[in-house]
């Protein structure tokens, strides 16, 4: 089951409790999943309770339950648990991580993909949504001009922006010429629009760099794929965890929740006019890679034959591949395929 395939379960459940009248609210026109904020809250968590409890007048824990008992016995879902105040914790049943992984790939280039212009920002036919007022300061021009591009690419309903001034072109130029296009791009991005850019004296090309690490992951999961191929083999999904303790699962969870809310990602920062945020997913996305791709080598070692497990662990790579280099692209820096 995908993110989108479970956020449609939940949406029918609580459609089928409103039809039922267990429930009087309106019926939300999406619901939001998204990866749990800690290891061991199931695969996926939603708020959807706590956003429906006002308008139902009830506790949020008793319209999660009214909405646990629903889902319970779903197809795709093995558990359905309530935490906290109210939120609901999905754990999917088996397959599910190969879901994400098939819709990955499926997707190519298109996976994150913004809907079109006012799909995902709720503006309606001749609204404006203004892109948030950068922080002052030094390297403003050009932080302007590189975040209306993106913002532009992510597909938010707004005017076009602004045609690029001298001073902006100038500017650009000159961190440029420092930096280099990725980093001057990276750090223009990566400050949310309140927060100064901090542009180091000059690139660093090693992992403590973010922007370099990002850009390395990307590059180490494309090698897997291509030192698959030269074993003649190739990615299949499939369950990636033979072997695999309670500590390892929960790495690989944590990988599988980044690149499965990697849409609502793109989404929200098409919304918000925040493309810092695509920046930040990068980033966790990047070290959550690394961390799997330590506990759970995809290549056979050795005399070894590829197995069905390293067909899937091949798969899950090129899938990490996929999200890094949409997003390094969305934000008009290089994804290379070799470092």
């Amino acid at each position: 089951m995908t993110p989108a395939e479970l956020s449609r379960t939940v949406l029918r459940s609580v459609r089928g409790a409103v039809a039922e009248r267990e429930l009087s609210v309106p019926v939300p026109a999406r619901i939001v999943v998204q990866a749990p904020p800690r290891p061991g809250c199931g695969d996926y968590a939603s708020n959807v309770a706590l956003q429906l409890a006002q308008q139902a007048g009830r506790p949020a824990r008793e319209v999660a339950e009214i909405l646990r008992r629903r889902l319970a016995g779903s197809a795709g879902i093995a558990r359905v648990e309530i935490a906290g105040p109210g939120f609901l914790n999905f754990t999917l049943g088996d397959g599910a991580s190969a879901g994400l992984v098939a819709d990955v790939l499926a997707r190519g280039e298109r996976y994150g993909e913004a809907p079109e212009a006012g799909a995902t920002t709720g503006a309606g036919p001749g609204r404006i949504v203004e892109a948030p007022a950068l922080h002052a300061g030094e390297w403003a021009r050009a932080r302007a001009r590189v975040v209306g591009e993106v913002l532009d690419r992510l597909g938010r309903a707004a005017a076009q922006p602004a045609r690029p001034t001298d001073a902006q072109e100038d500017e650009l130029a000159r961190l440029v010429a420092r930096l280099g296009t990725d980093e001057a791009r990276w750090v223009l991005l990566k400050p949310a629009a309140h927060d100064p850019v901090r542009a180091p004296q000059r690139p660093v090309q090693h992992e403590d760099n973010p922007r370099f690490r990002v850009q390395y992951a990307h590059a180490r999961a494309r090698a897997m794929v291509r030192n698959a191929g030269e074993l003649g083999f190739v990615g299949e999904p499939g369950d990636v965890t033979a072997d695999a303790g309670p500590g390892d699962v929960r790495v690989l969870q944590a990988l599988e929740g980044r690149l499965a809310a990697y849409p609502t990602v793109t989404a929200t920062a098409a919304r918000r006019c925040a493309p810092d945020r695509v920046v930040r997913h990068l980033e966790v996305t990047a070290d959550a890679y690394l961390r799997w791709q330590e506990e759970f080598w995809p290549l056979p070692v050795g005399e070894q034959k590829p197995l069905a497990v390293h067909r899937a662990r091949v798969a899950l790579a090129e899938a990490t591949g996929t999200v890094l280099g949409n997003g390094l692209r969305l934000l008009g820096i290089s994804a290379p395929e070799h470092l």
